[in-house]
């Protein structure tokens, strides 16, 4: 086994021609890796995106080999896979106003290109789920909003048009389900690329509290902010902080821990209807 990388919240290796993805209990905000880690996040969130990558196989193909032929100092937090050439589109899909969505919103009425209705607020539901795009190949190293036709122009229309496509179907299809479990999912980051053979292939994650924004759907009201299931969570209590998003994070108390870490377990098990199961202490 040969490591190959370590990112703000996973580590790559190579094992016998696999990609071996070991999900860490980092966090990151911000582009910025906190020092704090929150127990079995790195668990959670393997295990959730394993479940999601079942349960929309039959809508795109996906990276996973196994989650058991998994060296055993990483079980429950390790994805063998197949090696794919990752496209540098973050593809992401928003069905509710919230975040840089907004932001871009207020500036412009639009986001990525794709226009809205005027007089909408933070939290709104959108006429219909959008596609934006954004890429981290950038001056700044951190997302940026780019259009249709920027995706077009670098990747061509047949691919990006796909892509497109397939963000929309997996956020649809996750938004209905996790409505069920009354889940709001706000929007959601997906990643993809081909696969040795040409096949474009759902790869990274996939609807995870890291990737995507859950709000409880009885709590749901526009107009503020939302209570989230997810790092946005970590996002406010950092700003209390004074901190300035640069390196190195604030250190995490362990109320905020403790509180992130139960947000994580409750959107699992509402998503999954699996109870979480763990020897970290509560």
């Amino acid at each position: 086994m040969k490591h190959i990388h370590s990112g703000k919240v996973r580590d790559l290796y190579e094992i016998d021609g696999d990609i071996l993805l070991v999900a860490t209990d980092r966090v990151s905000v911000y582009d910025v890796s906190l020092p704090t880690p929150v127990p079995d996040k790195g668990a959670l969130l393997t295990q959730l995106s394993a479940w999601w990558f079942d349960k929309l196989r039959d809508v795109v193909p996906n990276h996973v080999i196994s989650t058991d032929d998994v060296p055993e100092e990483f079980r429950g937090r390790a994805v063998r896979c197949k090696p794919l050439k990752m496209i540098q589109v973050e593809c992401i899909a928003r069905g509710y106003l919230a975040g840089l969505g907004l932001r871009e919103y207020q500036a412009t009425g639009a986001v990525s290109g794709v226009p809205l209705p005027p007089g909408l607020l933070e939290g709104s539901r959108l006429p219909e789920p959008i596609f934006t795009p954004t890429t981290k190949v950038s001056d700044t190293g951190h997302d940026e909003f780019i259009t249709f036709d920027d995706v077009v122009n670098d990747i061509g229309l047949e691919t990006a048009e796909r892509l497109r496509e397939l963000t929309i179907e997996i956020y649809t299809k996750g938004a209905e389900h996790a409505a069920q479990r009354g889940i709001i999912i706000a929007d959601t980051k997906l990643e993809f690329g081909f696969a040795e053979d040409g096949t474009l292939t759902l790869g990274d994650e996939v609807l995870t509290s890291d990737s995507s924004r859950f709000w409880p759907a009885d709590e749901w009201e526009p107009g503020r902010a939302q209570h989230a299931f997810d790092k946005q969570f970590v996002r406010d209590w950092s700003l209390t902080t004074g901190w300035d998003k640069t390196p190195p994070g604030p250190e995490m108390p362990e109320e905020i821990v403790r509180a992130t870490r139960a947000r994580y377990i409750e959107v699992y098990e509402r998503i999954t209807g699996n109870q979480w199961t763990s020897e970290e202490p509560a």
